[in-house]
Formats: structure tokens, sequence, C-alpha cells
């Protein structure tokens, strides 16, 4: 079998990182040696060459800490007002300012090409990696040979693998020296592989893909992305309004359209108490529902202890929104996204 040497047995470094695993009885080398061995042969079917298989194959490492980290992510449960402090906050904003004057002409390269504005660029850089400040921990190798072992999404941890090798054997990259998250997730902008494998673009010209190094590349790779899910940029992302104390709060999760103008009939103001710009165009509505006081109980006297609900702030949501929402499917996420680009304009 095509590169068989390159994972015979269970290589040392694996035994040794996995220590805690085999001196309790719970790692199966068994199913390692199988994983490797299905790796190289759906690897060699895919043409991806020789090299690249015995460099995936040389010294992969099981990760205990990253099986953790998979079976207990947190629940989200910050609310949206913290959310946005933690993701939009002023020092976001001074590194995205500083990132625009310094990356000037390559935003506006990425702009002419895909039609992708500068502080829709920069929002996603500051939010994905903090304007390339967050490094990655993991050999990307390394976590997804850990995270096919696991077993619980074997088939896409799989993909993405293979999606990794043929990246690396087109670009002629050093598989173990590609880094990223415990969930796959690279560079600037935090693509997995399949994604880059989709949508990489060559921002340098220099004939490769790098966007892990080259913010070029990961710039216009995010571009043409974005391109690709058919970003607007004549449309804003989403716009904060007012909405009546007693309003419907069930369509306020986004999946509820209604044209602008039905919106304004249902009282959907501005922030500041106007009113909203109304038309044909179609829009959701996003709130934190979850963090809403009690609505009055319309029975209550008048010394009820239930203190009448405030005027709900909301976010009307545009069709950009749910293009995010392709990239990252959180509606935190497409919020932070539209508020730090209005504040990176």
């Amino acid at each position: 079998m095509r590169c068989l040497s390159a994972y015979c047995g269970v290589l040392f470094c694996v035994l040794f990182a996995c220590a805690s695993y085999a001196d309790a009885g719970t790692f199966d080398t068994a199913r390692w040696d199988a994983v490797l061995a299905n790796i190289s042969s759906r690897a060699a079917a895919k043409n991806i060459s020789d090299a690249t298989i015995r460099a995936t194959l040389r010294s992969p490492a099981f990760i205990p800490s990253i099986v953790k980290s998979d079976k207990n992510q947190a629940e989200f449960k910050l609310t949206l007002e913290s959310y946005l402090g933690r993701t939009t906050n002023d020092a976001r904003v001074a590194s995205g300012r500083r990132a625009a004057k310094k990356y000037a002409d390559l935003l506006s390269r990425v702009d002419a090409i895909y039609g992708v504005p500068p502080h829709v660029i920069l929002a996603f850089w500051g939010m994905e990696s903090n304007y390339g400040e967050v490094r990655a921990r993991h050999r990307l190798v390394d976590a997804f040979f850990t995270l096919i072992y696991d077993g619980r999404r074997e088939k896409f941890f799989t993909d993405q693998l293979l999606a990794l090798m043929k990246i690396s054997d087109k670009n002629g990259l050093d598989i173990n020296n590609i880094r990223g998250s415990w969930a796959g997730a690279m560079g600037h902008f935090q693509f997995i592989p399949t994604t880059l494998e989709s949508y990489g673009a060559d921002g340098n010209s220099d004939g490769k893909i790098d966007i892990i190094d080259d913010v070029a590349d990961a710039m216009a790779s995010a571009g043409n992305y974005l391109n690709k899910l058919g970003w607007d940029k004549t449309q804003r992302i989403a716009r904060r309004v007012m909405l009546p104390a007693d309003f419907d709060t069930s369509v306020l999760d986004g999946k509820t359209k209604k044209t602008l103008s039905e919106w304004s009939k249902m009282g959907v103001l501005n922030s500041d108490g106007g009113p909203i710009p109304t038309g044909e165009m179609v829009a959701g509505l996003v709130a934190d529902i979850a963090n809403l006081p009690p609505a009055p109980n319309a029975d209550a006297t008048m010394d009820s202890d239930v203190a009448p609900r405030p005027v709900i702030t909301a976010y009307l949501t545009y069709p950009n929104f749910y293009r995010i929402k392709k990239w990252n499917n959180s509606n935190w996420y497409a919020i932070a996204i539209a508020e730090l680009a209005d504040k990176l304009k």
C-alpha cells in the first residue's frame, strides 16, 4: 500500500502525546493506525503527491486537549450588549484604523476586484484574528488527526485534512508548518481548508495562496469569498432601530422577512426615533430576545410590581447580513460585523 511505511505502527511522538490515554487503556492504537491508513489511501485516490502524503504521516500527534475542547465547547451565554462590548470596542476600532492606513492600497485593490469595501474587509479581519494578532496554537495535521480519531465528526474533519493536503500540494507549502485553531481554522480570516480550497485567491500574483503569512492573499481570499456569497456594496448590513414596547417578539430572530414599508407600518423606528427608510427591500429583525424584560400583564393593576417594558432595541437585517451568516451562522457575529464595519468607514 502506498506510503505504508509512513504510518506503520504508532509513532513514538504519538505515544508520548497520548501517554495519559494509553496508561488508562483508553487510546486505541489499532484505530489510530486505521485512521492513518485511510487518509493515505484516500489521499492517493485524490492524486495527492507521495511527498505530501509522506509529510502528512511523518509525525502526527494525538492531542488530548483538542478532544477536551471539542467536547466542552462553552454554551453561548453573553448578552448581545456584552458581546458587542468585547468585539467592537474602542481598542479594536483603533487597531482597525491603523490597519486601514497601513494596507490602504491593498484594501482598495480588493475593493476594485471583488466589490467588497475596505471597512467590511477590516471588520472581518478584526473579528477573526484581531488584525493578525491572534496566533495559531496547533499544527493542523495534529488537530485533524486527533478529531478524526475521536470520531464525533469524522467525515467533516477527514474532508478538512484531505483539503489541507491538496492545498499544501498545490502551493508548495510544508504541511507540518501549517498551524491553526484546535478546530482547524487558519490564517488572518480563519478559513477552514475546504473554504480555502474553494475561495482562496492569489493576492500578490506569486502563483501561490498563503493566507497565514501573506496578508495580500488573505484579504483577496476574504474578498473573493464574500463576492461569491453575493456581497452588495451598495447596501448596508444592518440598522439599529427601536420597536414599540408591545411589539411581537416572536419575529425578532431574523427569520421573518418583510419589506421596509411593512416594518415601518408596524412601528419600527430609527434609533433616534425618526422614520426608517421605506420601500420594497426585504429585511428581517433581530433582537436579544432572551434578555428583554418581561412584557407587562394587561390585567396588572396600577400598583403592580411589574414595570412596563421599555422600548425594544433591535436591528433591521438586510441581505448582506444573511450573506455574513453563510460565513458564520450567528446573529450576534453578523451584528458585530455590521457595527464594526460602520465604525471603520
